[in-house]
């Protein structure tokens, strides 16, 4: 079975707890995205040129511990708005969500450019308070200064030329603002329960 679920949205939304959850309740694959272009930014702050870097990453580079930083998360934002990095990892995470067996990818334009013929499109999302507030409690630091890089880098992935962070025009929308993880899973997957049926 070919079936892929597509789940976009900013960062600290939840996307990645709600699309692990997911993968591990269906037994779907899992590709957080966002670790693609982590792994490409903390090779580029490290010296490396980034289509080479993109063109390049290995099992070790994804395993990487400091990819879950607030320095990694800026680089990748950064990388990420380069046309010729977008292009090399396109095809790679093309090919995971068409794999037997079912597979769940979270980013910010799956279901939007990277597979839009996904059988399930989720749109994660929250306000940017609440988000900051959340990755504070990560990251720790000022709180302040937390939202406003929360702030910036939307602005940054949904202004980009390239594959611009928004919803896809048949994506559900799940606001996690007011919603505690377990309920948004199971939203989540009420979603998927209605589409399964239907793949081949």
């Amino acid at each position: 079975m070919r079936f892929t679920v597509a789940i976009d949205g900013p960062a600290a939304a939840g996307k990645g707890t709600i699309s692990r959850a997911l993968a591990a309740r269906f037994g779907f694959a899992h590709l957080d995205t966002g670790l693609l272009y982590r792994a490409v930014g903390a090779l580029v702050a490290e010296g490396a040129d980034p289509v080479a870097a993109a063109r390049g990453l290995s099992a070790a580079d994804l395993a990487r511990a400091d990819l879950r930083s607030l320095a990694a998360g800026e680089a990748a934002s950064k990388v990420a708005v380069m046309p010729e990095v977008r292009a090399a990892l396109v095809d790679f995470q093309r090919r995971f969500a068409r794999g037997q067996g079912g597979a769940v990818l979270d980013g910010r334009d799956i279901g939007t450019v990277i597979c839009p013929e996904a059988e399930v499109k989720l749109f994660v999302t929250a306000s940017a308070s609440v988000r900051a507030h959340r990755r504070w409690l990560e990251v720790g630091g000022d709180e302040a200064e937390v939202l406003a890089q929360v702030i910036a880098r939307d602005r940054r992935d949904s202004e980009r030329a390239t594959a611009p962070m928004r919803p896809a025009g048949d994506a559900v929308v799940i606001d996690t603002s007011e919603m505690g993880i377990d309920e948004a899973v199971e939203h989540a997957a009420a979603v998927i329960r209605q589409k399964l049926p239907q793949a081949g």
